[in-house]
């Protein structure tokens, strides 16, 4: 199928997600730094509060590492001539929302069906 994408916005979405894996390359790096494990010691309020900062902290890095993934996916499908089709519908995703969300993967018709689908088996 041809990607009815035109040249203007696979090279905005493009410059987009090369922003975004830099800006999250670099949230990443400072959060490590910044992050210190404290010494589980002291009373209950301390450790608690010690564990807590820590499973915030992990939280965080595999969100960031999800998103990143995404980008990389989304970056691997430019380069294989794929970006900008839904994977649900097989149709062409929307200009606009690629361009607002240019790691996507699905049109917001293939978003709404597996959203669906999702709350039918979630019962």
């Amino acid at each position: 199928m041809k990607n009815p994408i035109t040249e203007n916005v696979l090279s905005e979405c493009r410059k987009k997600l090369i922003l975004a894996k830099q800006d999250l390359l670099n949230r990443f790096r400072t959060a490590q730094r910044e992050f210190t494990v404290s010494e589980k010691s002291g009373d209950e309020g301390d450790v608690s509060v010690a564990h807590i900062e820590e499973h915030t902290f992990l939280v965080s890095q595999e969100r960031m590492r999800n998103q990143l993934l995404e980008i990389e996916m989304a970056l691997g499908r430019i380069e294989q001539g794929t970006f900008g089709v839904c994977e649900e519908t097989e149709e062409p995703i929307e200009a606009d929302r690629l361009l607002a969300i240019p790691w996507t993967r699905l049109s917001i018709e293939g978003a709404e069906m597996r959203e669906a689908v999702g709350r039918k088996f979630a019962r």
